[in-house]
Parts: structure tokens; C-alpha cells; sequence
């Protein structure tokens, strides 16, 4: 009997990961963790406007797919492009672009609304001056790229020491 439970478990796994592309495991923990996110998301925003919620959240999703990822995608060729197959640089020398720049875009969408000086609400609540965020994320973005440009620095420098 206890063969056949387990014939029937696995063959009903495989049926699973057939479907979904993964194991039941996975598409419960999926689950789980949109339950928590919609429960947290009741929670924290009450009985607020659900539907400026749901635009927002759609606009996000199309100004990504139509705007965001084109564009960053074009940017990526144009810079491997330009760095080309130089044998003074490891191959993956575009990787120490692409990851400054990600983190310096992304700290620039999430406080677009300080960098450009257009939060009265932020100040007003906070007592804070707005004036410091653009220079802020400019010494982020500066200092993102440096470490970068230190770590290409060092692994060029290993490379040759190693190849003498």
C-alpha cells in the first residue's frame, strides 16, 4: 500500500512540475509569499484608495516593460559595444558598469521625489531640508563608480602578475 501512495505522490509531482515548470514546493512557497505581501500591503494600507494602488502599480509595470527596459537595454549594447574585446580587460569588465549604474538608477527612481526637490509633504512633516538629496545621490553614484573603477583596477593589476 505504501508504494502505491508513494507512486501516486511522485507521479502527481511530476504532473506539477510538468504544468508549472517547477516542484509543488516552489509553487506553494510562491503562494505563501503573495499571501503575506497582500496581507501586508491590507495592513499597512487600510481602507485607503485601492484603486490609485492598482494604477500606480500598472503604470509601473507598463512604463517598465515599455519605456525602462528598452531603453536600459540599448544602453548596455551601446556600452559593450564601446568596450569591445580588449584583451587589457577581463570579459566581464561590463559587469562593473552595469552594476554601479543599476544602483545608482534605482536609488535615483526610488527618491526621485527628493533629488529633483518636489516633496513639499517630506519636509513639512519631517522639518528636513530637501536641498541635500541631489548632491547626496550624486556622491552615491560617484563613489559607486570609483569602488568600481578600483576593483577593475585591481583585477587588471592581478591578472598581469599572475600572466608574468
Amino acid at each position: 500500500m505504501r508504494g502505491t501512495a508513494r507512486e501516486a505522490a511522485s507521479a502527481a509531482g511530476a504532473r506539477v512540475r510538468r504544468w508549472y515548470g517547477e516542484s509543488p514546493f516552489h509553487l506553494v512557497v510562491l503562494l505563501t509569499s503573495f499571501v503575506i505581501c497582500c496581507y501586508a500591503g491590507v495592513r499597512l494600507l487600510g481602507e485607503d484608495d485601492w484603486g490609485g494602488i492598482l494604477l500606480w502599480f500598472v503604470g509601473a509595470a507598463v512604463l517598465h516593460d515599455l519605456v525602462l527596459l528598452p531603453l536600459y537595454s540599448l544602453l548596455d549594447r551601446v556600452v559593450r559595444a564601446a568596450l569591445g574585446r580588449r584583451p587589457s580587460l577581463p570579459r566581464t569588465a561590463v559587469n562593473l558598469i552595469r552594476v554601479p549604474a543599476a544602483v545608482s538608477l534605482l536609488l535615483l527612481l526610488v527618491y526621485w521625489p527628493l533629488v529633483t526637490r518636489a516633496s513639499e509633504p517630506y519636509e513639512k512633516a519631517t522639518g528636513l531640508d530637501i536641498g541635500v538629496f541631489l548632491g547626496r545621490w550624486l556622491l552615491i553614484t560617484a563613489a559607486l563608480f570609483a569602488a568600481s573603477a578600483l576593483w577593475l583596477g585591481w583585477r587588471t593589476w592581478r591578472g598581469r602578475a599572475r600572466g608574468r
